[in-house]
């Protein structure tokens, strides 16, 4: 290759709920693209995020977390993650070094070897700080008796460690070819799904557990003004009236303080002021709505049983 050739290719991220997925996406793109909790299931859509290395572009898709689906949202998020990969040049399999080869894991490989063909799939074992290294070790056989994988890395997403020995593997399996992605774009989401993921972040970090699940967000008006700043109104929709309660909270502190946050890091992201206002609708039957799927980027039809 030389000086100046260009490369570029798709890399998904796939494995369970929760496995660090969208943490270790941000740390490659260098920005908080993918929404981050410490919930499971927060990742509706496949995220991309672009990422620089060197004369590569790495695109980077952060997939739901693979698990067993129970209602219509839910397998349109799995059909979404192994339509992800089934996309990818190369494919990265993320386990917790805690959890091992859990039940979860043991499915998702049992889906490999069809699901994946030809293409190339890396293990990557995160929070690997949480464990010791004969453990690790002995992970690492098992994983690979069960799968042939191309390569495994050791990794912590959240600290960084072993992640640029990860890119400089992925950035040699991309292929040459023109960049995909203008050089200063950081994803390929419009922003106001990503605006509307950040403020759903807030929500699912500041709600009861079982909440966040069954609300979505989307921002429904988006005003650029004359002096720089952004007026975005956004729209969170609940399925119960007691809900939109726990979203407004007492006396309006819940809603205040989740737009408070938003804003923050909505206005750190675009780099100049925003205005958010938000609002909460009771829509009994929005896991149902065909359009709440195309606001997740997500397919209806996917969540067909």
């Amino acid at each position: 290759m030389t000086d100046a050739a260009t490369k570029a290719g798709f890399v998904a991220l796939i494995g369970e709920p929760n496995a660090g997925k969208s943490t270790l996406l941000n740390r490659m793109v260098g920005a908080k693209v993918s929404i981050v909790t410490h919930k499971v299931q927060t990742t509706r859509a496949r995220i991309r995020g672009v990422a620089m290395a060197g004369q590569a572009q790495l695109i980077f898709i952060d997939t739901p977390g693979l698990f067993k689906p129970r209602r219509r949202l839910d397998r349109a998020m799995v059909a979404a993650a192994w339509g992800g990969a089934a996309d990818a040049d190369v494919v990265v399999l993320m386990i917790e070094a805690h959890r091992g080869m859990s039940e979860g894991v043991k499915a998702i490989l049992a889906n490999l070897p069809d699901r994946m063909g030809k293409t190339k799939v890396a293990l990557a074992i995160n929070k690997i700080d949480k464990v010791k290294s004969e453990s690790l070790l002995a992970l690492t056989r098992d994983m690979n008796e069960a799968f042939a994988f191309a390569e495994t890395f050791m990794i912590s997403a959240e600290r960084g460690h072993g992640c640029d020995d990860l890119r400089a593997w992925l950035v040699e399996q991309v292929p040459e070819g023109p960049w995909l992605y203008p050089e200063d774009q950081i994803a390929d989401l419009p922003m106001r799904m990503i605006a509307a993921e950040m403020t759903r972040e807030k929500l699912t970090l500041r709600l009861h557990q079982e909440l966040p699940y069954e609300l979505t967000v989307e921002t429904e008006n988006w005003e650029e003004r004359p002096d720089g700043s952004a007026r975005i109104d956004q729209l969170i929709y609940v399925a119960r009236d007691g809900h939109k309660g726990i979203v407004l909270g007492k006396g309006g502190e819940t809603i205040k303080a989740v737009s408070q946050a938003a804003r923050a890091e909505i206005t750190e992201f675009l780099g100049r002021p925003v205005h958010l206002f938000l609002q909460v609708k009771v829509r009994p039957n929005w896991l149902e709505e065909k359009e709440r799927y195309s606001e997740m980027g997500l397919d209806f039809k996917d969540g067909n049983a």
